[in-house]
């Protein structure tokens, strides 16, 4: 009688941001040059252990990648990391904050993550960085949330689980509505909630997680066929002026926005990361 065939154990991504965890309401807690920071980060490194945690309570012998999305991408403490994972650092990379996604992955967790930019009352909400006032993809406008799902979906890949405050949770929801949403707060205003304990919120996140990872075939991966339509609404008109100078890049209605058409996602993410990067450049 032929053994049965071994299965793989599955590789999962959770990507790390700040602004959605748990007691974080300010940029002081996220601002590397802020007096608050060293906590801001030890708060993060222990959501994105937990949730490391939930992942392996469900699959023991899953192959897991944490990586770090906030900011320079170097805010996770590593020698605090649960050995069991692996961490993704540093920046420029191709794919953001989702960096070490593949088509080999089989479920994406976003943890810590925050509402788009101008989605009050939502903690510390914006899209991509302060320069960035909109994103819209074929008319609809997109934060990080439905970016970095919609550059998983390119590959295949499910979002299965998203913590962060209570309106980060509701645009989840309404992006992948079977997925696992963990609200560890609920905002008040731009700098305010009413928040978890961290330890409660590490425990939630954990069984969630668990949950989430275990469900993972029954979530569909978002996904945005190409070609792609995006719109991009720039901070400051000296911002529109250099994104000219990318081919590819026109300006549309209104004096700060730009328009471009990508073959994929993929492209169309890369080109946003450009225009983030140019999007900081001040006048000289």
């Amino acid at each position: 009688m032929k053994a049965p065939k071994a299965t793989k154990p599955p590789k999962v991504l959770i990507s790390v941001d700040m602004e959605g965890v748990s007691g974080i309401v300010h940029t002081s807690e996220t601002n590397p040059d802020r007096y608050d920071y060293e906590r801001g980060r030890a708060l993060m490194t222990a959501e994105a252990n937990a949730v490391v945690a939930g992942v392996l309570d469900a699959e023991p012998a899953a192959d897991v990648l944490v990586a770090d999305a906030h900011g320079p991408f170097r805010n996770l403490l590593p020698e605090q990391m649960d050995r069991r994972a692996r961490l993704v650092r540093g920046k420029p990379r191709s794919l953001g904050m989702v960096a070490g996604l593949d088509e080999h992955t089989d479920a994406v967790l976003l943890v810590g993550y925050h509402a788009r930019a101008g989605a009050g009352p939502g903690v510390i909400a914006h899209t991509m960085s302060g320069d960035i006032l909109d994103v819209r993809v074929a008319g609809r406008s997109l934060g990080e949330i439905g970016l970095n799902g919609a550059l998983a979906g390119h590959f295949g890949v499910p979002v299965v689980m998203l913590s962060g405050d209570d309106v980060a949770c509701a645009e989840f929801e309404e992006l992948v509505p079977s997925a696992v949403g963990v609200a560890v707060k609920e905002a008040i205003a731009g700098s305010a909630a009413v928040t978890l304990h961290p330890e409660e919120a590490r425990k939630r996140l954990r069984a969630a997680a668990a949950e989430a990872v275990g469900r993972r075939a029954h979530v569909p991966p978002l996904v945005l066929d190409g070609p792609v339509a995006v719109e991009v609404d720039l901070l400051s008109p000296f911002s529109v002026d250099l994104a000219l100078l990318v081919p590819g890049v026109s300006r549309a209605a209104g004096g700060r926005t730009v328009a471009f058409t990508a073959a994929d996602f993929a492209e169309a993410h890369r080109l946003l990361l450009l225009l983030v990067q140019l999007a900081s450049v001040k006048p000289g």
